[in-house]
């Protein structure tokens, strides 16, 4: 049997992932399919979507659905964009009103094409998400615009109530599993966001091969960029051509980092198996 038909490993048990239901779910998903409306949350398969749809919360992907960059982790297709939407800020606008969210979370693909590496598009898209939605609170997922810290200030100068970048995984693992992101330029993205007086979050995934003293580690150069927010998850391969998953790491372990995290000077450490980027957003503007 060829590595590329070997059947996946089965999950474990904690990994089982309830059916959405409940009033509000029903409501905004009969509002995504009425209006033909784009959610990661929906595309993604995301395991909290019942939840976070009934607390009034949603996730958009802006810039197109295609990325510049190939890491090894994500599920997004990658090659040459298209051109950006101007139509698209509008539209994610109206989609939050139409959804009537009192959180939304919107993130994009990498755009290393365009010369402001897409952050035009998105001052534009938080200038008319809060023209639109004057009471919805808003957390950006940002990329790391190559370090440029002009184009991270334009986001921080929107004044999105949360700004989050992902580190990912620990620093050993990163070159391995992203393309382009390095793990101190990162850190000085968040050293930014943190230093402008904004909520600055990012979040890793677990399962990769790291250690708990790397996982530790990367929480205290978390903390000492100024991060507030830290989101843990197990990660899953998308496909079998994506990096495999090295170890399901135990719930207790999860709970654990939580507790050590909280310790370190988080306001919020979100960590369990099924925890994603925007898992319980709505908590954190106020991080």
């Amino acid at each position: 049997m060829s590595e590329e038909t070997q059947p996946r490993p089965r999950l474990p048990r904690w990994m089982k992932m309830n059916l959405p239901k409940g009033e509000s779910y029903s409501k905004v998903k009969n509002l995504v399919g009425k209006h033909s409306l784009h959610t990661i949350c929906s595309s993604g398969n995301c395991p909290n979507i019942g939840e976070c749809w009934n607390r009034g919360t949603a996730t958009f992907m802006i810039l197109g659905e295609i990325c510049t960059r190939n890491c090894k982790f994500c599920g997004v297709k990658n090659g040459k964009p298209l051109p950006p939407d101007p139509e698209e800020p509008g539209r994610v606008a109206e989609s939050i009103r139409i959804m009537q969210l009192k959180h939304a979370v919107v993130t994009s693909v990498d755009r290393d094409d365009l010369p402001d590496l897409g952050a035009s598009v998105w001052v534009e898209t938080i200038r008319q998400i809060k023209a639109t939605n004057p009471e919805t609170k808003l957390e950006v997922l940002i990329p790391d615009f190559q370090g440029r810290q002009e184009l991270v200030r334009q986001i921080i100068d929107a004044k999105p109530e949360v700004i989050s970048h992902n580190l990912e995984t620990v620093e050993r693992l990163t070159p391995q599993i992203r393309s382009v992101a390095k793990y101190r330029q990162s850190l000085a993205v968040l050293r930014t966001i943190a230093e402008s007086g904004s909520v600055a979050k990012s979040g890793i995934m677990l399962g990769l091969g790291e250690t708990e003293e790397e996982v530790v580690k990367t929480m205290d150069d978390l903390r000492d960029a100024g991060c507030r927010v830290m989101t843990i998850g197990q990660y899953l391969a998308p496909t079998t051509g994506h990096i495999p998953v090295v170890a399901y790491i135990q719930p207790e372990q999860f709970e654990r980092y939580r507790t050590i995290g909280l310790e370190k000077g988080f306001s919020f450490v979100e960590s369990s198996p099924l925890v994603r980027s925007s898992y319980r957003a709505e908590l954190h503007a106020g991080g």
